[in-house]
């Protein structure tokens, strides 16, 4: 690729249920400011709210816009069959309760003819005005909520074992096989790993920002946390020296605020002080980071849900969730 090329590109998107913001999610990608061709891949899942129909409507009004039946629904199967239809070297990912930039696209073809890179990607930058929604999304950009993973919280262009959702090199990913179909999460990571592990380089740059909606109740949160728990203990069995303390945190937290509170209980009082001083630097951290005066009381209970959700999700995630 030489410098001044804008090399057409592929833009996939694995879709389940996404009603509410996948109209937005189209119209950021059809309105880039990009001089190259572009056509936009939607892996359709069996969505049981209208989605289907509303992508039907938006393929029929734009030719660049192609469906592929996705009947399982999951992500990782979804982006395979988007890369087999696709007709471009360059793929980019973006979900569809996500929005991108108008620069978005123009920005990670640079970087990645600047950097040599088989994947650019950035920041997932968790927003939204509403509610619970707001607070959470505030806690997901904080190393509080989410600890020090540069595509949560910022920092400086490098590389980076990961990134969040990414502009790839279509080859690249071939070359390592695709995504693996085996993790019904954290395949992004995973399939990043391997690409590295071919000599491919994954690099971060904090300018290429994904505006994502967050889960809009407790109950939604804690079980994607679990799930995301879940199929990191996956990640640590299937590759054990990619595990440090920032994904351990999580589970060592539960277990020292269970046994905080039961010895507490049954035992003797000061055993309850590990489990207080976990409460007071949670609400702490939430009047710090909390912006108006209802994100600053509710921010301690979407961490702790963060936190032991991910926590539990860990501990109990069983051997054969994992099909070798």
């Amino acid at each position: 690729m030489n410098h001044l090329s804008s090399p057409a590109v592929t833009v996939i998107l694995p879709i389940l249920n996404e009603e509410a913001d996948l109209g937005n999610c189209i119209s950021a990608i059809l309105q880039q400011d990009y001089a190259g061709e572009l056509e936009i891949i939607l892996a359709l899942g069996p969505s049981k709210d209208k989605t289907n129909q509303i992508a039907s409507e938006l393929a029929a009004r734009d030719k660049r816009i192609k469906l592929v039946d996705n009947p399982t629904g999951q992500t990782a199967k979804g982006l395979n069959l988007a890369i087999k239809a696709s007709s471009f070297e360059i793929i980019c990912r973006i979900d569809g309760h996500s929005e991108i930039s108008n620069s978005y696209l123009k920005t990670a073809i640079s970087i990645m003819q600047e950097t040599g890179a088989v994947n650019v990607g950035g920041l997932m930058h968790a927003d939204s005005q509403s509610g619970l929604q707001r607070t959470i999304a505030q806690a997901m950009r904080s190393k509080l909520g989410v600890g020090a993973s540069k595509f949560h919280t910022g920092g400086k262009a490098g590389p980076s074992d990961t990134v969040y959702l990414g502009t790839f090199k279509k080859s690249a990913i071939l070359a390592a096989g695709g995504f693996d179909e085996r993790y019904i999460r954290a395949q992004d990571w995973e399939l990043n790993h391997r690409m590295r592990a071919q000599g491919g380089l994954i690099w971060f740059d904090p300018r290429l920002v994904v505006t994502y909606r967050p889960r809009k109740s407790l109950s939604k949160l804690a079980k994607q946390y679990f799930q995301y728990g879940r199929w990191r203990r996956v990640i640590s069995r299937q590759h054990p020296k990619t595990t440090n303390f920032r994904y351990l945190a999580p589970p060592i937290a539960l277990v020292i605020n269970s046994l905080s509170v039961v010895l507490g209980v049954f035992v003797a009082p000061i055993f309850l002080v590990p489990v207080l001083i976990y409460v007071a630097l949670l609400i702490i951290g939430g009047v710090i980071i909390g912006r108006k005066i209802a994100d600053k009381l509710l921010m301690s209970i979407v961490f702790a849900t963060m936190h032991l959700s991910w926590g539990a999700g860990f501990i109990t995630s069983p051997k054969k969730l994992f099909k070798n």
